[in-house]
């Protein structure tokens, strides 16, 4: 088996896993919880879900990290890096490099106790906070897949 495609097929299946949690966080369990659960314990409820998902999430960003990697590596991608026409390719490590920086720095040490804290004082404020940040991010990041898509079969030359 070709080592290319097992790398390809590996970095495409941990971004989906990856931003396919993504959505679902957005788009199913941030809506069911606004409905479902009292203002005042929304946040903490959402906290502990989602913490359950935190590895799953960095284990799939660390795979798409290192898999994108062995992949310009080996094919010698870098400079597509100077090249405005793979825009795309900024788009992804970008994309990737927020998460892997949310994921692995600021959520642990800054964030998980900000929006705790937060929550205290104002938790529908923090609840909708939460929210809009899920969807920005969601968006991004489907704009991002769709792009590489497009980029990597010959759609955007």
């Amino acid at each position: 088996m070709d080592e290319f495609a097992v790398a390809r097929a590996v970095h495409v299946v941990a971004v989906v896993v990856w931003i396919g949690g993504v959505s679902f966080v957005t788009t199913v369990l941030l809506p069911a919880i606004g409905r479902e659960v009292e203002p005042g314990l929304r946040v903490s409820l959402f906290e502990r879900v989602e913490a359950r998902f935190a590895w799953q999430a960095r284990v799939t960003t660390l795979i798409a990290g290192v898999s994108g990697l062995w992949l310009t590596v080996r094919w010698q991608l870098w400079s597509r890096f100077v090249d405005a026409g793979f825009w795309w390719m900024h788009a992804m490590v970008a994309v990737w490099a927020l998460f892997t920086l949310m994921l692995f720095v600021l959520e642990p040490i800054f964030l998980h106790r900000w929006f705790s804290q937060r929550a205290l004082r104002d938790p529908e404020g923090t609840f909708t906070l939460v929210r809009m940040l899920h969807r920005v991010l969601l968006a991004v990041s489907l704009v991002t897949v769709a792009a590489a898509t497009l980029g990597a079969h010959g759609g955007l030359s």
